[in-house]
């Protein structure tokens, strides 16, 4: 090989360093990004669990809510029956 292929071939070899440099720089950013939103992803699904939690402490259950509805319109039934 010649010096001037030598030299060549060393110019080409830098390129494809740099290259590839370049390209796993923007791979790490890339990956970075990605895992600050799966961060951020996470964090909000935390939030939203805790919310969802604290809603379903706070509900009445179905069958609770129908049981008083119904002896509240017995109560009122029988009030009226003994009025009249």
């Amino acid at each position: 090989m010649t010096a001037p292929e030598a030299e060549g071939v060393a110019l080409e070899l830098e390129r494809l360093r740099r290259s590839v440099d370049v390209g796993f720089a923007t791979t790490r950013g890339d990956l970075a990004l990605l895992l600050q939103r799966a961060d951020q992803t996470d964090k909000t699904l935390g939030d939203h669990e805790d919310r969802l939690d604290a809603l379903e402490r706070t509900r009445w259950p179905l069958p609770s809510l129908a049981a008083v509805t119904s002896c509240a319109a017995l109560a009122i039934t029988l009030w009226e029956a003994a009025r009249g």
